[in-house]
């Protein structure tokens, strides 16, 4: 059993060889930022629509 875990494991003796895959990480971050921020900015642009759509409706109830 320990034969087929220590399979997935790789700690290289160069530590070099972490770079590329620090590079990727960085990468992949900064494109989960945005798609975050825009994600969170498109939902503001909508919430605003919706509530001037419907503000008669608001005005309505009270």
């Amino acid at each position: 059993m320990d034969f087929i875990l220590s399979l997935f494991l790789y700690f290289p003796e160069d530590k070099t060889e972490y770079i590329p895959a620090a590079f990727h990480m960085a990468i992949f971050l900064i494109l989960a930022v945005l798609a975050f921020r825009f994600i969170v900015k498109l939902s503001r642009k909508e919430e605003r629509e919706t509530r001037e759509r419907y503000k008669h409706l608001e005005d309505k109830e009270y």
